[in-house]
């Protein structure tokens, strides 16, 4: 599938008509900015601060990549020990549905008493326990729940265990993969930032919203939203790029007609 410039056109027309109207609606009802501030006003602040929002965003789209990963590789390994041992499955599977359920305000405290509240581990583990249920679970049932006709096919060849995982197995898995990834790649910048709320260095987005809403710059707070906004969009759009790489034939599904 060829990349396609129009595809950008509806989502950036629709940005553009809503910052408008957000900017509209605010002039023209005169809504006070420390209930929501203009459009314009964040932009300004945006360009006046934009060391300190670079930095910060550095800072905590660094914590949120690391734990992303970490909770990627943990959940795939796991996954596939879950595929090979029916045992370690049903132990892990109801574990990680009770854990996924634990809202994320509760994990940062926890985790601080166990890493630290002054340095960024705690942050990370956050972020890793945030992103690795949703992969886990998704990529374990898209290893097990394979056509027994195809298990059987490859069986018959005298396939081993290993080239059914390789060859039937891990193709059956990758959409439901590339599911969890675009769930928990935007999903491990809010992990970081609730985590910074708890603790941690002070040169991070989240600490920028409280310091900058605790003394009433919310447009400046708003400026600090937006730059995590853009991190959560990076994010997912690399999940995007990986899924395209990793299942071509998946994307060209519904294009075939239209290109021909």
């Amino acid at each position: 599938m060829k990349f396609r410039p129009g595809a950008l056109a509806p989502p950036l027309v629709a940005g553009v008509l809503f910052l408008g109207a957000w900017e509209l609606t605010v002039r023209g009802f005169g809504i006070r900015e420390f209930l929501l501030p203009k459009p314009s006003s964040i932009w300004e602040q945006l360009v006046d601060q934009w060391p300190t929002l670079r930095h910060a965003g550095w800072e905590t789209g660094r914590i949120a990549v690391s734990g992303l990963v970490v909770g990627i590789l943990a959940g795939v390994l796991l996954a596939v020990g879950a595929t090979r041992f029916r045992t370690l499955q049903e132990g892990l599977t109801p574990l990680a549905v009770a854990v996924n359920a634990t809202p994320i305000i509760a994990l940062a405290p926890i985790f601080n008493a166990w890493f630290g509240i002054t340095g960024s581990l705690s942050n990370q583990a956050v972020v890793v326990a945030v992103v690795f249920f949703p992969v886990f679970i998704n990529t374990a049932k898209g290893l097990t729940e394979v056509h027994p006709d195809e298990i059987e096919l490859m069986r018959s060849y005298a396939a081993g265990e290993w080239t059914i995982l390789r060859e039937v197995r891990i193709p059956n898995a990758l959409p439901f993969f590339a599911n969890a990834l675009r769930l928990v790649a935007p999903l491990s910048v809010i992990a970081a930032i609730v985590a910074e709320y708890f603790g941690g260095p002070q040169d991070r987005i989240g600490n920028v919203i409280t310091s900058n809403a605790g003394f009433a710059r919310y447009d400046a707070a708003w400026a600090a939203i937006a730059v995590a906004s853009a991190v959560g969009l990076a994010l997912f759009a690399t999940a995007l790029l990986v899924e395209r790489l990793s299942m071509p034939w998946r994307l060209t599904e519904g294009y075939g007609e239209t290109e021909n």
